[in-house]
């Protein structure tokens, strides 16, 4: 029998499982893909990114916050520091990723979370870490389940799989950082979207749970992909199980265990994150959104999205069209 564990080797065991559980969640043998889902659901939210250094004895707290995020190590190394977790070593290139915004730290040397500083302002000249931050903070929503179901924090090593495309990626957002020319908030946000994919798909690919099962049911994979390519349609449960061949009790149940939710309380997430991204994305009137997402009316429509998010889809698209300052603590 071997060593009993220590409190934070059961943390990461239990990371580990939620992770397993998230993996499994995001494969389907139809092919839906819900981590192209889970990124899209936080480009809702505002594109954020900027650059922190430090120099000597440096520490940095990062609070918690609605959204995903990470930070890259560009120069020097680091330490982790989690709120559970012990102090995990980080070198140039090295990735830490916030899927759902946990509260976390950065410092020269282990310590304890609550001993940092929150970071409130950035040197811009010469120091020994340059850290890169990047993140989209959601003002309304929340963030999607497949994100809440990893680990708080993920951090992949600059020494395991293809992180060549992180690099460059990483480069051209430091540089993007930087630019003020025309065009700049567009392919920050793409740069934010490749950054976010390529991080998860590296973690996943790193944390594949050989004993696992996948969820592999074709009847769900199908009913979920009509969700998504054709929330116009005016489904009912009925409608959704007979599309894949089933009654409305064994599919809502079926659904439910597999997804994590009932089908039309998934149809209405659906719909109305998806009716948020072209707000922010197009200049669609309100009346042809509603009617893409599946809403008779603007009316009904406008209904349904304050119930989610707490404001109008008008309010909704003007605060998303405003130039905001960048937040330090991305």
């Amino acid at each position: 029998m071997g060593p009993a564990q220590t409190k934070d080797e059961k943390v990461v065991d239990q990371e580990n499982s939620t992770g397993a559980v998230a993996i499994a969640r995001a494969r389907t043998d139809a092919g839906t893909d819900i981590l192209s889902e889970a990124i899209g659901s936080v480009r809702i939210g505002r594109a954020r990114a900027c650059r922190v250094r430090g120099s000597g004895s440096w520490g940095m707290r990062f609070p918690a916050f609605a959204g995903s995020g990470f930070h890259i190590l560009l120069r020097g190394s680091a330490w982790l520091i989690t709120a559970n977790g012990r102090p995990r070593a980080l070198k140039a290139g090295d990735v830490v990723l916030t899927p759902f915004g946990a509260e976390r730290g950065l410092s020269h040397a282990p310590c304890l979370l609550q001993d940092l500083r929150p970071v409130v302002s950035h040197d811009p000249g010469p120091a020994d870490v340059d850290i890169l931050c990047g993140a989209y903070w959601l003002d309304h929503g929340q963030v999607h389940p497949f994100l809440r179901a990893l680990p708080e924090v993920i951090a992949v090593s600059a020494d395991c799989g293809p992180t060549s495309q992180l690099r460059s990626l990483a480069n051209l957002l430091a540089v993007d950082v930087s630019d003020t020319q025309p065009g700049s908030r567009a392919t920050r946000a793409a740069l934010l979207d490749l950054l976010l994919t390529h991080v998860l798909r590296q973690w996943l690919e790193q944390n594949r749970d050989g004993d696992g099962q996948e969820i592999g049911d074709p009847a769900i994979a199908v009913a979920l992909r009509e969700i998504h390519t054709s929330p116009h349609k005016p489904w009912t449960v009925q409608q959704l199980g007979e599309t894949v061949g089933m009654s409305r009790t064994a599919f809502t149940k079926r659904f439910t265990a597999l997804v994590g939710k009932p089908p039309m309380t998934y149809l209405t997430n659906w719909r109305l994150s998806y009716g948020a991204r072209l707000l922010r994305e197009t200049k669609a009137p309100l009346a042809a959104i509603a009617r893409q997402v599946g809403y008779s009316t603007e009316f009904a429509f406008g209904a349904a999205f304050r119930r989610e998010y707490g404001i109008a889809p008008g309010r909704f698209r003007d605060r998303s069209q405003r130039d905001e300052p960048v937040a330090v603590n991305a």
